[in-house]
């Protein structure tokens, strides 16, 4: 069961504290100034009923992004992956796939490491990580098994355990 908190305009408390701590995620994991992007003013915060901890961000109805219980990340959605492409430009945390796997990997499929191009040089195996093709569109999101050291030198082998693929759902591209 969850409980959900919308913050809107100038929250007190308990919103404003939510608000706060997703962002602070967000800017430890991907980079300073990027929690105030994904999550403007509005956005729901829905909690654990179980728990009483932050679950899910959601904006107008759509998943932007869960906070996992287990280590307190967050796991975004497709929809904030392309956000943060598009607006960021100097998001931390992407993987580059040859353009003739794109579809594959969009259709959920996972980045073997034969297939990846180029990846951030701060990426380490468990970290989340956006997928986009040689053009620069976001494919997929996931989380990463190899460093980005690893993803370069290695032949063989999984690479990246696809999350969500851009064509899953209700995603229109």
């Amino acid at each position: 069961m969850l409980v959900f908190i919308v913050v809107e305009g100038k929250s007190m408390g308990l919103m404003d504290d939510a608000l706060r701590r997703v962002r602070s995620v967000a800017d430890y994991q991907f980079g300073k100034g990027v929690g105030e992007v994904l999550f403007p003013e509005g956005v729901e915060i829905l909690f654990s009923k179980a728990t009483g901890r932050i679950r899910y961000v959601n904006l107008n109805g759509e998943r932007l992004a869960t906070l996992r219980p287990t280590d307190g990340l967050l796991s975004l959605s497709v929809a904030v992956a392309r956000l943060m492409v598009e607006r960021l430009g100097f998001a931390r945390c992407l993987v580059t796939v040859r353009s003739d796997v794109s579809e594959f990997v969009a259709d959920d499929g996972d980045v073997f490491a034969a297939h990846v191009v180029k990846v951030d040089d701060r990426v380490h195996a468990k970290d989340e990580v956006i997928v986009v093709d040689e053009g620069g569109r976001v494919v997929a999101v996931g989380r990463a098994l190899l460093s980005a050291g690893e993803m370069c030198a290695f032949k063989i082998g999984v690479a990246v355990k696809v999350r969500h693929g851009r064509k899953d759902g209700k995603q229109n591209w």
